[in-house]
């Protein structure tokens, strides 16, 4: 916990400094794109683009989080699988189960479950590989309900904002008497500015989100290949049958 605070609080200078140093460099160069974007930020009102702007630096703290653990949990599946072959034409189980241990990422630690069963027979194998198999999805798949929930929760914001400014522009109108367009414009432009914001979020993320469910789908594909390539190994070898002996 006290490591994603730190996470976040990196993430939310980063994009603040970020930002700062991009607006610099419009302004030097002429451009007034992002200076402009910051002015609608300004403008939207300090309590919803203060929670879009939240859900933003959480979002990207979780994706940045999820997106370093996934590489780190990247192994290289068919070099381990020839070392564990290696040790199995020797019928020696310790020493693949060693090469499992010190090869990181979920695969080598799934592989290692199904080697640690290997004297109960290919059945338990089979059945511990898929039950492991499960519970390492899980984690890989941990923090992606957050981010989606962002995903969501920040135009349902910006949406909120939208109405609230659409019903103080309503009431300037009932005020004024009139509805002329400097009456209501000014309303109408702030509350338009949080679903922009809100919508822009959600952008960001959803792209960010997509690119981890693709990272975890690829982990969890070499996964279940290497479980199957274990599974064969183990029956053309006979390791069951030897190890009980």
């Amino acid at each position: 916990m006290k490591k994603f605070s730190t996470l976040i609080a990196i993430t939310a200078v980063s994009l603040i400094s970020t930002t700062s140093v991009f607006a610099q460099e419009a302004e030097a160069s002429g451009g007034a794109g992002l200076t402009t974007l910051k002015k609608y930020f300004i403008d939207g009102g300090p309590f919803f683009m203060s929670l879009v702007l939240i859900c933003l630096i959480i979002g990207l703290a979780v994706c940045i989080e999820r997106i370093v653990t996934l590489s780190l949990a990247q192994t290289n599946t068919k070099k381990l699988l020839t070392r564990i072959e290696s040790a199995l034409q020797d019928h020696d189980v310790d020493q693949a189960k060693e090469i499992c241990k010190s090869t990181r990422g979920p695969v080598a630690s799934v592989l290692y479950q199904g080697l640690d069963r290997v004297k109960e027979g290919l059945g338990i194998v089979e059945k511990s590989v898929i039950s492991y198999g499960s519970v390492q999805m899980g984690i890989l798949e941990k923090g992606l309900t957050w981010i989606a929930l962002f995903i969501a929760l920040a135009p349902m914001l910006g949406f909120t904002g939208t109405v609230i400014g659409m019903i103080q522009a309503f009431e300037d109108i009932a005020t004024a008497g009139d509805i002329s367009p400097a009456v209501v414009a000014g309303g109408i432009k702030v509350a338009l500015i949080t679903t922009l914001f809100g919508l822009i979020v959600a952008i960001i993320l959803q792209i960010f989100y997509n690119f981890i469910v693709s990272k975890v789908d690829g982990i969890v594909n070499r996964m279940e290949d290497a479980s199957i390539s274990l599974l064969d190994m183990v029956a053309r070898y006979d390791i069951s049958k030897h190890s009980e002996n």
